[in-house]
């Protein structure tokens, strides 16, 4: 049975839970299902985004299927949406209850610091996986079903990455929340890492001699392996994975060892 916290977690943000996983789904079948009319306006769609935008964005092309799933779901806007809600949901763990002047009373049940860290990760790490996933979930509905030519375990691969991707920023918002306690710092540290990462990874694409920035950039590890083309690739996934966790790791020690006043 799951502990009480993380119930009581998953119930308290119900709400914002709830609006994350419609607004995400909505996005995933609004922007897929446009495919067949963008399919049929192909000077339209040639010339929709110059080639610069197309390289900055790390897309090949947007007349394959798999190009515009890379475009339009996996590029920008689709992780875009996924990382606020990481990092809005990984603000709410430590430091919107100590900013409120809840902690106190929170840390009065009987559970160590490091147990009620963890359990508070765990249930935003769960309700997370979920939100993230559901683009994939429903890719494997919707692909098929509009009849895109791109194998479904390359959308897998891509899916996957999308909710490594997730844990990894997840990760550092949790630490920066453990170790300050500000949401503020949580919203501005964490988004301002996020938007370097995506910079990184779009310069060192485009520019010669710097392609060495792109094993800085998560986004590397997500995107850059390409696997809406060429499929699964375990070790940057598990770099991503690892990252989350080294830095959930961190987060639970930091806040463990941190004076909050009780």
């Amino acid at each position: 049975m799951l502990p009480a916290l993380v119930r009581k977690t998953w119930r308290d943000d119900r709400l914002a839970l709830t609006g994350w996983a419609s607004g995400v789904a909505a996005f995933t079948a609004i922007y897929t299902s446009f495919y067949s009319q963008f399919q049929g306006a192909a000077e339209l769609k040639q010339d929709a985004l110059p080639q610069g935008m197309l390289d900055f964005l790390g897309i090949a092309d947007m007349l394959s299927p798999a190009g515009y799933l890379q475009a339009t779901i996996f590029s920008l806007v689709g992780p875009l949406l996924v990382l606020m809600c990481a990092i809005t949901l990984a603000a709410r763990t430590i430091a919107r209850p100590e900013e409120d002047g809840g902690m106190e009373l929170m840390l009065a049940n009987p559970v160590s610091r490091a147990a009620f860290a963890w359990q508070r990760a765990v249930a935003a790490g769960s309700a997370l996986t979920g939100i993230a996933a559901i683009p994939g979930i429903l890719l494997m509905i919707i692909v098929p079903w509009i009849g895109m030519d791109i194998p479904l375990s390359n959308v897998a691969a891509a899916s996957a990455g999308l909710v490594a991707l997730v844990w990894s920023f997840a990760g550092v918002a949790f630490l920066v929340g453990a170790a300050t306690g500000k949401r503020a710092a949580v919203l501005g540290i964490t988004g301002g890492l996020a938007v370097a990462a995506y910079m990184a990874n779009a310069i060192g694409g485009m520019l010669d001699g710097w392609h060495w920035v792109r094993w800085l950039s998560p986004f590397h590890y997500f995107i850059g392996t390409d696997p809406l083309h060429t499929g699964w690739h375990p070790a940057e996934l598990l770099t991503l994975v690892l990252l989350g966790a080294v830095t959930t790791t961190a987060g639970v020690i930091v806040f463990d060892r941190r004076d909050i006043g009780v």
